[in-house]
């Protein structure tokens, strides 16, 4: 029998039916409210490393069990796979990675964006809740990748969370009308609470066989309560819509055909760098879309022995309560001028933060450096091969 919660969050009650699962549920996610007329409320991961620290083991142990699983389902050669911005980015590249690990064969991956890059091709669609509604979906840069792209027979598409299933539907529509071929997609999420009837509906749109892969599910509802002080806050999160290509160094969004590695000695190069030792863990933070490189660094550190959280900060807007214990507004540092975030810091915690980003340095980035007193860490790919990258540290 589902199990029913009531989480009351400042914004109205959350409903949940849960199906059985193995996971408890209070170590997958946590609740807060969202600074949203579309949705008020939001499911605080605490396996994604977005809104909530999370040590690497455990996020690299969700990336294989997901990977496992979609693997186990029969994902053929010559897939693409799509992690969703901006906050599954991370999610969506460890799946793919650990799916190469484990053996897949010709796999392409991609991220969403909000960002403009122009010169490119695209299909466009909405996330209709989300705090900034527009997302694109580049074509793969590669010419061998772009063929791929517009003739794969498997979709992966990966989430952290499904409520609906409706921007999912929206993006196969979009990908439906420049590759016919498709016959299957896999839906991946950490948990999934789409109703049956919104996931018929989508498969039935969909006309391909559809795989859904989660670690809970259940159906949700939410009950609206009227707050005055938090429904009259407004934040505005969306992009001046200006082209970023100069400022965006991680190939996510235009495809990737292999994990990314580190170039020898870029670990190194940090050691000197770092803070007294201590029992405190290390704090790595991603920024914004790019996630990847704060995990690939927090996993690699974990694994030299040495105690690590990794985070990201996002132009989410969320209140103050529940599993929100504490909120740092600051600007983006990707030219929009729009506020970013960063959640449930306590510097207190951590003997060094360390903050990777792909973006140039600039006033924002600055001002969180010192503010912190973080090391920076900025990603770059090898211009020789695709598969190298390195980080340049420094404490500015």
């Amino acid at each position: 029998m589902p199990k029913k919660l009531s989480i009351q969050l400042a914004t109205g009650t959350l409903h949940l039916d849960l199906s059985p699962g193995r996971i408890p549920l209070k170590r997958l996610l946590g609740f807060a409210a969202r600074v949203s007329s579309k949705r008020k409320f939001l499911l605080v991961s605490k396996v994604l490393g977005k809104h909530y620290p999370v040590s690497p083991r455990l996020m690299y142990w969700s990336y294989r069990a997901l990977a496992r699983l979609v693997l186990a389902s029969g994902v053929g050669t010559g897939s693409v796979w799509i992690g969703m911005a901006e906050t599954a980015t991370g999610l969506g590249y460890g799946v793919f990675a650990a799916a190469s690990d484990e053996g897949v064969q010709g796999a392409l991956f991609l991220q969403t964006t909000r960002y403009v890059l122009e010169g490119h091709d695209y299909l466009a669609f909405e996330e209709a809740h989300s705090h900034a509604t527009d997302f694109f979906l580049y074509y793969p840069e590669q010419p061998e990748h772009r063929q791929q792209f517009l003739q794969a027979r498997t979709l992966v598409l990966i989430d952290d969370e499904i409520s609906t299933g409706k921007t999912f539907l929206r993006l196969i529509k979009a990908y439906q009308t420049v590759n016919p071929l498709l016959e299957k997609v896999f839906i991946v999420s950490l948990v999934n609470f789409a109703h049956p009837d919104d996931r018929a509906a989508l498969e039935n749109e969909a006309g391909v066989a559809v795989v859904w892969v989660c670690f809970r599910e259940g159906v949700l509802r939410f009950e609206d309560s009227y707050n005055a002080a938090l429904d009259e806050v407004t934040i505005n999160v969306s992009g001046d819509g200006a082209c970023k290509k100069h400022l965006l160094a991680w190939p996510g969004r235009l495809g990737m055909d292999a994990p990314l590695r580190w170039q020898t000695g870029t670990l190194e190069r940090l050691l000197p760098l770092l803070a007294a030792e201590g029992p405190r863990p290390l704090l790595v933070l991603g920024t914004g879309e790019c996630n990847a490189p704060a995990l690939m660094l927090g996993r690699a550190l974990e694994l030299a022995g040495f105690a690590v959280k990794v985070q990201s900060t996002t132009r989410s807007p969320i209140h103050k309560g529940n599993d929100i214990a504490a909120i740092c507004q600051f600007t983006d540092n990707y030219a929009d001028d729009i506020p970013n975030f960063l959640y449930n810091l306590d510097l207190a915690q951590y003997r060094q933060v360390i903050l990777c980003h792909e973006t140039p340095l600039c006033a924002a980035l600055l001002g969180r450096l010192h503010a912190w007193q973080a090391i920076s860490a900025r990603f770059e790919l090898s211009p020789t091969n695709g598969h190298d990258a390195t980080l340049h540290f420094s404490r500015p």
